[in-house]
């Protein structure tokens, strides 16, 4: 099977890899720098989905046959708190789709607050902690439960959501 993955940041690369790698051995994965059709700074469910949704489209079209994978983060807002959010998406060769939401956690105020002014949670972030490329290591939620969950074992949970419904769905 032949994987193509919107997207170079390298724990949403590292997380698809590591689910399909143990559920299709021999599988190959390509990586690809597709646009998500959304905003920088993804705001709410539906437009994380779509982004996800969109990366996977565009990825599936770059080679006939393969199966494209778009993984895509934002933040949402539950009741007067700002989320974390993230979402998945397959795209198989027959045009059918496959998506899936992971786990959320609140954003600390400060931080929710320069989202709301415009900007992006990997900036503010790599800015309220002082280094640089958080979101392509361990991400606001690895930075945020004290490194016991990070970014791609995230991403992994969200694979392993599409993964299984491409199962069921093909053997069911």
């Amino acid at each position: 099977m032949k994987f193509i993955i919107g997207s170079t940041n390298q724990a949403k690369v590292k997380a698809a890899r590591a689910v399909i790698e143990s559920h299709f051995p021999g599988s190959e994965l390509f990586e690809v720098n597709v646009p998500s059709g959304v905003n920088n700074q993804p705001f709410g469910d539906e437009e994380t989905r779509t982004g996800a949704l969109n990366r996977a489209t565009r990825s599936a079209n770059k080679q006939i046959g393969a199966i494209g994978i778009g993984l895509e983060g934002g933040v949402r807002i539950v009741g007067d708190e700002m989320f974390v959010c993230n979402w998945g998406a397959l795209a198989m060769p027959s045009g059918k789709t496959f998506t899936a939401g992971g786990a959320q956690i609140p954003l600390p105020e400060e931080i929710a607050s320069e989202i709301n002014k415009g900007r992006e949670l990997g900036v503010v972030v790599d800015e309220y902690f002082k280094v640089n490329g958080i979101r392509n290591n361990e991400g606001a939620i690895g930075m945020f439960t004290a490194q016991t969950i990070t970014r791609d074992k995230l991403f992994e949970h969200v694979m392993q959501l599409l993964i299984g419904q491409l199962k069921y769905f093909e053997n069911g």
